[in-house]
Formats: structure tokens, C-alpha cells, sequence
């Protein structure tokens, strides 16, 4: 953080890194849409909730702290996906689906 002498304020901690996902009135899946520092996450929650459904575009919020989220490196895209490719039978192209099952 900076002061106006564009100096960092030892008195005031880093408010931690929030991820943000909404999930929109038509949409099935939260969709990352932003990140946001806050104090805790009721801040975080409020805050993403102003920031990023100002104009009611959002029916779920969820807020993430940066540091608990893992993630696979696009570096390691191949070794790690490629065993999965092999394995014909994990795909639904054997399967009928009823056509009463929504959203496949």
C-alpha cells in the first residue's frame, strides 16, 4: 500500500487477495469475474456483491482467498491431462442420455 509520498505504511497490514465468482440469472456455473483485497471474507462478500452485481446481474456470490486456491501450471497441460486421453470409456459418447436429463 501507498501513502500520498508513495512510501508503504508499515501501520496498516495488507488486506489479503479475494477471488470472486458469480453466477449469473441464465448461467449453470460461476464464472470468475474479478479479484478484490479485503479485511475478512463478510468484507469480501459485501464488497464483490457492490462491485461486481451492480445492476442485479448475479443470483450467487462466492469470494476466495487467492492463497487457498491450487491450480495446475499450463506448462504441465500435457503430462498432466494426457493420461485421461487414453480412456475412451470416461467420455459419454457410450452412453445414451435420456432426454429428460436437463443441461448434459
Amino acid at each position: 500500500m501507498s501513502t500520498e509520498h508513495g512510501t508503504a505504511d508499515a501501520s496498516r497490514p495488507e488486506w489479503p487477495l479475494y477471488e470472486v465468482f458469480v453466477r449469473g440469472k441464465r448461467g449453470l456455473n460461476h464464472v470468475h469475474v474479478g479479484s478484490l483485497h479485503a479485511p475478512d471474507d463478510h468484507m469480501a462478500l459485501h464488497n464483490a456483491r457492490n462491485l461486481y452485481t451492480r445492476r442485479n446481474e448475479g443470483v450467487s456470490i462466492w469470494v476466495v482467498r487467492a492463497e487457498h486456491i491450487s491450480a495446475s501450471s499450463p506448462d504441465e497441460k500435457d503430462p498432466y491431462f494426457a493420461p485421461s486421453g487414453d480412456k475412451v470409456y470416461r467420455h459419454p459418447t457410450f452412453y445414451s442420455i435420456p432426454d429428460d436429463v436437463p443441461h448434459i
